[in-house]
């Protein structure tokens, strides 16, 4: 005898769910990651680059510091939208269905 859980794990729904999931979350920290490794790889190879005066009270480092906290939280922002928008949805249709 399956318990639920098994049933769960065995639906195509679920896998594609899962696999939907894992897409998506993987391409979000590849972008997360590039942002701010490219930051990193800059101050590191290319400082020069970010010393340039941008007004009269700023650089250009301090503005791709910025850029890429708030990069981050669009990522963060387009991911709660995705799951609110779809996962959730998907994942109550599938616990409903179980529960019938």
């Amino acid at each position: 005898m399956k318990t639920p859980a098994h049933k769960l794990v065995e639906e195509p729904e679920f896998k594609k769910l899962v696999s939907t999931r894992w897409i998506v979350s993987f391409t979000l920290l590849a972008l997360l990651f590039l942002s701010y490794y490219g930051y990193i790889l800059t101050v590191a190879f290319y400082p020069e680059l970010l010393i340039r005066k941008v007004g009269s009270f700023s650089n250009v480092g301090i503005l791709a510091s910025a850029l890429v906290i708030l990069f981050s939280w669009f990522l963060t922002l387009i991911y709660v939208i995705w799951a609110n928008r779809s996962y959730d949805k998907n994942v109550n249709s599938l616990k409903k269905r179980l529960e019938d």
